[in-house]
């Protein structure tokens, strides 16, 4: 009885040491000493903080100047395009990728037309469109030097009803596999904006329409491209922004779905998930690990090394990052940065190339949707950015971390009626107290 007392107080005693000396209290080394001022004289064993850790594992580089995936964004106003004196009836939104084909840009966009501005569900009908991208049709644009575009006209229109988007095709990107184009976009059969328990209506399919140039003619393809998941799936309800790229003799498609509810409470999740097919027109077989990235509105991918990178926009725990994901699928943050375009469209001559050192991207096309600067003015327009996010371009101005903002800029995100109601209501209780 007494030995096994012994043994056991020894095993008691033998705990409490181990969970001592595995607490997450530093250790610290009298040989390691400060961490050193140059790099070069840091201890490859040295113990770090999690943080540096980072620093080192987790980015490219250490310094942002360094991180090839870090970049600043700057914008110029695009010439050539009208907007009908800025009334809400003319819409330019959602670029695709541009592409350089004989000698000039091309790009995609969703354009509407309509004889008004956007009204909403309520008021909406056959000639008023509920959204700005409602009553929409799919237009095309060229360019010799990106800044200057002069608009061709229609690519894709809407359909006859009921065939899936009659009522509107949007949110177009472009894919050229094997010397033929393809465009792939959303196919509207309802006006978009209706509230419902589960959130609005802007369920749609995927469609496609290909041709042989440019230029045109598009056919489509008049079937859905990309499937719905099964009922209780992550993208049972919507996939949005078919993002299509070219991998391992692969089209990988990203695409955009949203998990929860869109209600008041802000339960609603978007996330993004790949879907691959060995031809344009499927099948298309969806990524077991889907989705793949936890955040973002609107992303813009392109190829980079051997990988795939991301800009994540608006919306979830990790926007306005900069991602990468080596294998294509599990996506990491590779910098964090600010004034991200939207809804962009970058030139990414690697994105069909399936270069195994793709070099990346310096510029491309996003939208503005507060053209108007009101909205009950809302209309959309297109707009030029430029970036260093490019192996072969070294553009230091574009790496600054300490980008400043108008004063004025701040100051209009002013605090509502309400707002300046509850504090006051704080205050008067903070002082009642004294």
């Amino acid at each position: 009885m007494m030995q096994k007392l012994t043994i056991g107080l020894s095993l008691l005693v033998l705990g409490l040491f181990l969970s001592c000396t595995n607490s997450t209290e530093p250790k610290m080394s009298e040989k390691a000493g400060a961490f050193p001022l140059y790099l070069k004289n840091l201890e490859s064993d040295r113990e770090v903080s999690s943080a540096i850790k980072r620093s080192f594992e987790h980015y490219e580089a250490p310094r942002l100047l360094d991180n090839e995936l870090y970049t600043n964004f700057k914008y110029t106003e695009l010439k050539g395009l009208d907007y009908h004196g800025g009334d809400g009836t003319i819409t330019r939104r959602d670029p695709s990728k541009v592409i350089f084909e004989d000698g000039k840009y091309y790009v995609w966009y969703t354009h509407r037309n309509t004889a008004t501005k956007p009204m909403g569900y309520e008021k909406c009908n056959d000639t008023i469109p509920s959204v700005d991208w409602d009553l929409a049709e799919i237009w095309y644009a060229t360019s010799t030097d990106g800044f200057t575009w002069e608009e061709q006209g229609v690519a894709v229109t809407r359909p006859p009803k009921p065939q899936p988007g009659w009522r509107s095709v949007a949110t177009s990107d472009v894919l050229k596999w094997k010397g033929k184009f393809y465009l792939y976009y959303q196919a509207f059969s309802a006006p978009s904006g209706k509230k419902t328990a589960g959130g609005a209506t802007d369920a749609c399919p995927v469609a496609m329409s290909y041709a042989d140039s440019p230029n045109g003619p598009w056919t489509a393809l008049n079937k859905v491209v990309i499937p719905f998941g099964a009922e209780n799936e992550w993208d049972h309800r919507v996939i949005h922004d078919p993002y299509p790229l070219v991998h391992n003799g692969k089209i990988y498609i990203y695409y955009k779905s949203g998990l929860g509810e869109r209600d008041a409470n802000r339960k609603h999740w978007d996330c993004w998930g790949v879907t691959i097919a060995d031809s344009p027109e499927g099948p298309f077989v969806k990524h077991p690990l889907n989705p793949v990235m936890n955040s973002g509105h609107e992303t813009i991918l392109f190829p980079f090394k051997e990988g795939v990178a991301a800009i994540v926009g608006t919306d979830g725990i990790e926007h306005y990052t900069i991602q990468y994901a080596k294998d294509w699928v599990n996506f990491e943050i590779a910098a964090v940065t600010q004034l991200v375009p939207t809804a962009a469209g970058p030139f990414s001559p690697d994105a069909f190339a399936d270069n195994k050192n793709a070099d990346g991207i310096t510029w491309g096309l996003s939208h503005f949707i507060n053209a108007g600067n009101n909205w009950n003015k809302m209309y959309s327009k297109l707009g030029r950015f430029d970036c260093d996010l490019s192996q072969s371009t070294n553009d230091p101005s574009m790496k600054q971390s300490n980008v400043l903002l108008p004063n004025e800029l701040y100051f209009k995100q002013g605090l509502s009626q309400q707002q300046r109601e509850r504090i006051a209501k704080e205050n008067a209780e903070v002082l009642s107290t004294q």
